[in-house]
């Protein structure tokens, strides 16, 4: 495992030191991470086409990162992933996340949005990445509560159609040599393991389609989030380090009752300060020998970001396992052979 790195679209802003990808890059250095996750809709950081364009410009931007001791660990396009599938209900609230031109046109917000994705592509290459984090978008997210009842078919059609949309875009970035790794969270068709299996199924197991494991998103949904190491551990590439708690009351649970974050029972907390067991998800990622990075995302309905980015080096460094060569015991070994083996056996 590599870290601790962390994702700069929550910290990124108009003032210095995060108005520049080259000050915050200094800023993070200085709190103790080796490396950068990058969003790729933020001109502040990068400009994503020029980047698929230019190995030039991706060897200035990588330059600029590694001047301080960084690396970058991914590019990030969650907003543009978000777009390859928006449900009509959301067209307004999404159109936000697209340029102008497009507004009010669900088919011209939606073929940029596949441009994005496929610059990302080239662009990770160019960056030397074999990574790249992402949103799946949704179509069927406002029936992931069955009522009225689903019409019959209607998840296998969605899931289609999402396929569909993905397939083109997995095959640059398989011709790229990146993996592309869903965030699997609530109000995206990709949220749970069953929904990313049926992605999986619908694109005939495309080798590119993989997860981005964020446990957080798994506590909201009390979904037990070791195990989905134990089942999905060879389709996970990427790591978002993030907290999160989740406490029922007599009055709300899971869905929040509309109410803000800080006053959800289910709400993001910086490191530490939620019930994530992250021993146990770094061993279990350990025994899983998973080799891509630790990011921290900094969400927090109450902390500083500031203070969540400071306390998050330390805190990931703290966690990560440099695994053993050998086993605990070597020193009783008895240096047997098969004739010594067959003896003990009485054979």
């Amino acid at each position: 495992m590599k870290g601790p790195a962390i994702f700069l679209a929550q910290f990124m802003g108009d003032e210095a030191p995060f108005s520049t990808l080259d000050n915050i890059c200094a800023y993070m250095a200085e709190l103790g991470y080796s490396g950068v996750q990058i969003p790729s809709w933020d001109s502040r950081c990068v400009d994503l086409k020029k980047l698929a364009e230019s190995k030039t410009y991706a060897d200035e931007v990588k330059g600029t990162v590694e001047k301080h001791g960084l690396e970058i660990t991914e590019l990030s396009t969650h907003l543009q992933g978000q777009l390859v599938a928006v449900h009509p209900a959301y067209d307004t609230m999404f159109d936000g996340f697209a340029p102008k031109e497009t507004h009010n046109n669900p088919k011209a917000r939606t073929d940029w949005a596949i441009q994005q994705l496929k610059y990302a592509a080239v662009a990770s290459k160019n960056l030397g990445l074999t990574e790249h984090a992402t949103f799946s978008g949704a179509l069927l997210w406002p029936f992931v509560y069955p009522w009225p009842q689903r019409p019959a078919g209607l998840v296998d059609t969605g899931f289609k159609e999402l396929a569909n949309r993905w397939k083109p875009i997995l095959d640059v970035f398989d011709e790229n040599g990146v993996d592309v790794c869903y965030e699997l969270h609530p109000g995206e068709d990709l949220h749970d393991g069953i929904t990313f299996e049926m992605f999986l199924e619908a694109l005939n197991h495309h080798k590119r389609a993989n997860i981005l494991y964020d446990p957080s998103h798994f506590v909201l949904q009390a979904l037990d989030y070791l195990q989905f190491i134990d089942f999905y551990h060879e389709r996970i590439k990427m790591f978002h380090v993030k907290d999160a708690e989740l406490n029922p009351t007599g009055k709300s649970g899971v869905y929040g009752g509309y109410q803000g974050w800080v006053d959800r029972p289910g709400r993001f907390r910086s490191l530490g300060d939620g019930q994530v067991d992250f021993s146990g998800i770094f061993s279990k990622l350990a025994q899983y020998d998973y080799q891509g990075w630790a990011v921290l995302e900094w969400e927090c309905c109450l902390k500083h970001p500031e203070d969540g980015a400071a306390e998050g080096a330390p805190f990931i460094a703290a966690h990560m396992i440099r695994k053993t060569e050998k086993a605990f015991d070597d020193f009783a070994d008895a240096g047997t052979d098969e004739q010594g083996n067959k003896k003990i056996l009485g054979l």
